[in-house]
């Protein structure tokens, strides 16, 4: 299999912008090294195209008729191979071409089964979501429940206007479902893909504990009520060592500090002194003195483990480099056979490092919280990326939360590549 073509521009105008795109497009695929039969395209765009989203979507169907099937969504951001657009306008666009067994494009209007179709089981998903979506932590465990791994990536979409998604499947829509063009509002959508295609997912956090893992004892609905046997508005106040006698420097405090929470028995902190991927960030939305309880932005369970925590800059580095790496290692053997090694040798494979002989494309969801400013400046995320992984092809956005296994997250990063 052949590396996935791709293309990113601005533009304030969004027809340069998808010209520019589809110039890089085509130039790619007449390379040898590069896919020239995609039949599937993933399309990420910044919110300031949001209101012309058909538009683009059916510009980009006329001019690749051969790609049959299209999945995204809209960010304040997006993001491409050593690049992001963020408030700005932009558009990046990656064709991957798979076996048409071996994926399948579902929205409101082609919900994704199971065992339907030419054989086709869904092992993995691309999840694009609203976040205005009643229950939507629910549809999304439901979601995960449909795959046989129960792994879904990608992402919320994000938007200070229209908060769409796309997803046409040349396989039409289910009857009775009207002519839907492509761009939906609401709901979710994306890409179910079979055992054939190999992926290898990685989540990487971007907070950093503040004060020591402990125990939820007692909760009411999204309010902590009691942590390690004591009142938990106390723990708080101890573990980032402020007093409500002096508000300013607390409320300065407070605002900076959200919660890890992780399943019953399982870790918040690993070895390391730093989050693990089973942690799920959420924010402190308010205290209650009378009961000297917190209020969360999410419904925990007695006998949760959890851990205060912020933001940290270089955890967020450490971490996002340690997850390249490990998708390095399992992509590169430490042994391999003479005929491979004698095939990574030739002349055809020296302008590419060895991880892009496999990887075919990446997709990367960040959250908007992220960014190259959160990295030290623009594109800083996206160049760390590609410093670790290589410049490998990648499309993706800057999410309102995250999605990665049956679970929504905030503050991380998922990264996913295809593997050859």
């Amino acid at each position: 299999m052949k590396l996935f073509p791709f293309g990113h521009a601005t533009h304030p105008q969004w027809p340069m912008a998808a010209n520019l795109v589809l110039a890089q497009l085509r130039a790619q695929m007449a390379l040898h090294g590069y896919a020239s039969a995609p039949t599937l395209g993933l399309v990420y765009i910044t919110d300031h195209y949001a209101a012309q989203a058909q538009d683009l979507l059916d510009h980009l169907s006329a001019e690749l008729p051969e790609v049959t099937d299209w999945a995204g969504t809209v960010g304040v951001g997006v993001c491409s191979s050593g690049v992001e657009y963020f408030d700005e306008p932009g558009l990046v666009v990656m064709l991957c071409e798979l076996p048409s067994d071996q994926y399948r494009v579902f929205s409101g209007v082609a919900p994704l089964g199971t065992g339907e179709g030419m054989g086709f089981e869904p092992f993995t998903a691309l999840v694009h979501a609203d976040a205005q979506t009643p229950e939507l932590a629910d549809l999304v465990t439901e979601m995960a429940g449909r795959t046989t791994t129960g792994y879904l990536f990608g992402g919320l979409a994000s938007s200070r206007g229209e908060s769409v998604q796309f997803a046409v499947s040349g396989n039409g829509n289910m009857r009775g479902q009207g002519g839907a063009r492509g761009v939906f509002h609401g709901g979710l959508s994306g890409v179910a893909f079979g055992e054939q295609v190999a992926l290898v997912s990685r989540v990487t956090q971007g907070c950093q504990p503040v004060a020591p893992q402990r125990t939820v004892d007692a909760v009411d609905g999204n309010v902590l009520l009691k942590i390690d046997g004591r009142p938990a508005l106390d723990v708080l106040l101890e573990d980032l060592r402020i007093t409500l006698d002096d508000p300013e420097p607390a409320l300065r405090t407070l605002r900076a500090t959200l919660v890890g929470l992780t399943p019953p028995g399982s870790d918040a902190i690993g070895r390391t002194g730093n989050f693990g991927p089973d942690v799920l960030v959420r924010h402190l939305i308010g205290l209650d003195p009378n009961r000297r309880a917190v209020a969360i932005a999410d419904r925990p369970e007695a006998g949760m483990r959890m851990a205060f925590c912020q933001r940290n800059v270089q955890a967020a580095r450490a971490d996002l480099i340690r997850i390249c790496a490990e998708i390095r290692e399992e992509l590169e053997p430490e042994e391999v056979s003479e005929s491979v090694a004698a095939a990574l040798a030739a002349p055809a494979a020296d302008a590419l490092p060895a991880p892009e002989r496999r990887i075919l494309g990446a997709v990367y969801v960040s959250c908007a919280g992220r960014g190259g400013p959160h990295f030290g400046g623009p594109s800083a995320e996206l160049q760390l990326i590609r410093r670790v992984l290589g410049d490998v092809p990648l499309a993706g956005f800057f999410a309102g939360g995250e999605i990665a296994r049956d679970h929504l997250y905030g503050y991380t990063g998922v990264l996913t590549v295809f593997r050859g």
